[in-house]
């Protein structure tokens, strides 16, 4: 790898920190889409209430939490998104965020909510920058997955066009790669043989997390296109961290700093990329569910049980 390639590895994980967030898809050369109304208003609606919960009674929304961005609950907020069966995904249940470093009071909150497991993505470089900061009690498992060698890829990068390729295959690596089907595998057994509120996370909370999230949502029986909106609310709950990660690469790079724009950002093409691969290997989710990571009926039912109500 080029001396030029090693200034941008190493410059992108200070100043982004979001760059080992396990890259999903790529795509069109387009601007981000812009965030649908309805989830727009949910989204702007959410309540921090962390109430008991009785039968028949809908959860409260996940806390928005500032040192935490990214934090939010897999079921989305209000009554939860429509699901299989006419039932609703049920919240409070999994959650999915970045790295978890809270302030005091997101500490107090995180506490609130009982959790009891939270799965780390991450690689062994980027917990290095980052660890995870937990109330106490909750169990902490390390689920590493991250595919390829990150600084040989950076390097290739001279347009944000090839950043984007860079996404795109990395994505395309959680349906083909065994690794990566491996870790799924043992991620989601884990999350449906574990009671309580559980939360999954990467560095930036949106790549491997993403995908994660969209898994579940898909086990649920979600509409894809709520899943991809879904998807795209990372560009509307980081976007405080997304501005000051921009801002750290111009400072790197000037005007080259766009060529790594996507990297920070999520497009619908980077979920739709590792979508395309499941129809091209798998032919559905199901399949790749069941024959690419190795789930038998039984967990995939406990998900599901876990995600309705």
């Amino acid at each position: 790898m080029s001396r030029h390639g090693s200034r941008i590895a190493g410059s992108l994980l200070v100043t982004s920190g979001v760059l080992l967030a396990g890259f999903s898809g790529a795509g069109l050369a387009q601007a981000d889409p812009i965030l649908p109304p309805a989830l727009a208003e949910l989204l702007n609606s959410g309540s921090a209430g962390l109430g008991s919960v009785g039968a028949g009674q809908t959860a409260p929304d996940a806390p928005r939490l500032a040192s935490i961005d990214n934090f939010r609950d897999v079921a989305g907020t209000g009554a939860g998104y429509p699901g299989a069966h006419g039932k609703n995904v049920n919240k409070g249940v999994f959650y999915r965020a970045n790295a978890i470093v809270p302030n005091d009071a997101d500490m107090a909150t995180l506490t609130g909510l009982n959790l009891s497991t939270v799965y780390d993505l991450r690689a062994d470089d980027e917990v290095a920058q980052k660890q995870d900061v937990l109330p106490a009690g909750v169990t902490y498992k390390r689920i590493p997955i991250l595919s390829g060698n990150i600084n040989e890829m950076l390097g290739k990068i001279k347009s944000p066009e090839d950043a984007r390729t860079m996404m795109q295959d990395m994505n395309r690596a959680f349906v083909t790669g065994s690794v990566e089907r491996s870790k799924f595998n043992e991620l989601l057994t884990d999350m449906a043989n574990t009671d309580g509120g559980q939360v999954f996370h990467c560095t930036a909370g949106k790549d491997r997390t993403g995908w994660t999230s969209a898994l579940l949502l898909g086990i649920a029986g979600v509409s894809s296109q709520t899943i991809m909106d879904d998807y795209l609310l990372t560009n509307e709950y980081a976007k405080d961290s997304i501005a000051k990660n921009t801002e750290g690469l111009k400072r790197a790079f000037g005007d080259a700093y766009v060529n790594f724009i996507p990297l920070v950002t999520v497009e619908s093409s980077f979920l739709q990329a590792g979508l395309d691969q499941v129809k091209a290997d798998y032919g559905t989710v199901d399949k790749y569910l069941t024959d690419g990571l190795g789930l038998d009926q039984a967990t995939i039912g406990k998900l599901k049980a876990k995600l309705l109500r």
